[in-house]
């Protein structure tokens, strides 16, 4: 009888203990800065008269970028927009872009390394466009939309 009673306490202090779990990557995200680094430069890209965010489901990801200064000609207002498939392993993090605004970026793949720390995710990684003369790394950091 001892002997169960030993197991069952052993059972339920290995049940009780806090396991962390490490914050999801699915939800809704606005860019809050961004850089670029080509070559030996390192620039911001963050346009604060453009309101941008990532929405990340569990098989699918998707940007929405508009101006925010409210223009009235649509046609010369910055709107762009993307999506596609992603996997995440570990903290590898790799957009399979399907969709774009501008069409010669459809069918290539970017690899990031993301960190989430709270409510934060920061997405580190090259993108390389041979064909458009694209080779730059971005870090971008976005903030969770509750």
């Amino acid at each position: 009888m001892k002997f169960y009673f030993g197991i069952l306490l052993i059972l339920g202090v290995f049940c009780s203990c806090d396991k962390q779990s490490s914050p999801s990557l699915e939800g809704t995200w606005q860019l809050i800065s961004a850089t670029s680094t080509e070559k030996d430069s390192t620039f911001s890209t963050f346009n604060s008269k453009v309101k941008m965010i990532k929405i990340i489901n569990g098989s699918h990801f998707a940007f929405l970028s508009h101006d925010i200064t409210g223009a009235k000609d649509s046609t010369r207002a910055a709107y762009t927009a993307g999506g596609g498939t992603y996997t995440l392993k570990d903290s590898l993090y790799t957009e399979n872009l399907e969709y774009f605004s501008d069409p010669q970026w459809e069918n290539h793949k970017f690899e990031f390394v993301v960190k989430i720390q709270n409510d934060t995710l920061v997405q580190k990684g090259v993108e390389k466009l041979e064909k458009l003369g694209i080779d730059r790394i971005i870090v971008e950091k976005y903030v969770r939309v509750k």
